[in-house]
């Protein structure tokens, strides 16, 4: 399966007073959408989100695992060092799903309260992984072993140097190991990690030997 992940840039951040006057930062908004086809080109059919937002809410979210990264990670698995939100509720309105998220007493967290304090705009991206399949008018589909690993990371600049080497980075493959729980990369991930060791100004310098070397390597593999 692909790594997926989704820009919504309309989040908001509010400050709410327990009972006892303490206050707790949060943001709110539409996390996920279904049913159009979005600005990555992808379409997210709602049977197929609904059924995978409903596990997400029954085992993460009710479960208090619900951990969004400050940040961009560019793997479905959950790094608890840069934790800086948990997701607390996520609800459907019509073909989207509005969210909420509680600012954690964590660094990451911190960070985030201070530049929304700050009056920065951040947005949220989702991270999930599943296959795709172009329909007739060339729009990936989200088919339906869809697997949500975060609803929302919290995100400055979701775009990489250029749309080449976003697609590199979503297009390392996968595979889910059950006796660990966790996710582990195929072949083609080695050059993502040497690509996360450069500038970005030696990445597009590199770009195009970049591409002949994923070109070898996606032939190889095939």
């Amino acid at each position: 399966m692909k790594l997926i992940t989704e820009l919504v840039e309309d989040v908001q951040y509010i400050t709410e007073a327990t009972e006892s006057g303490e206050k707790q930062h949060f943001i709110e908004g539409v996390f996920l959408q279904a049913n159009r086809k979005n600005r990555n080109g992808r379409i997210y059919p709602l049977d197929i989100m609904e059924k995978e937002v409903n596990r997400y809410i029954g085992d993460v979210i009710d479960n208090k695992r619900g951990y969004g990264e400050l940040g961009h990670p560019q793997g479905p698995s959950i790094n608890l060092d840069r934790v800086s939100h948990i997701i607390t509720s996520l609800k459907r309105d019509g073909d989207n799903f509005v969210g909420k998220a509680k600012l954690t007493e964590t660094p990451m967290g911190n960070i985030a309260k201070g530049l929304l304090k700050s009056g920065a705009s951040l947005g949220v991206s989702s991270r999930g992984m599943g296959t795709l399949t172009a329909d007739r008018s060339g729009a990936m589909v989200v088919g339906p072993d869809f697997h949500l690993a975060t609803a929302a990371d919290i995100v400055a600049d979701p775009s990489a140097p250029d749309a080449f080497v976003k697609g590199i980075m979503e297009g390392v493959d996968w595979v889910y190991d059950p006796t660990k729980g966790t996710w582990k990369e195929e072949k083609l991930a080695e050059m993502k990690k040497a690509m996360d060791k450069m500038s970005v100004k030696e990445i597009d310098e590199k770009k195009f030997a970049i591409f002949e070397t994923y070109i070898t390597n996606l032939l190889l593999k095939n």
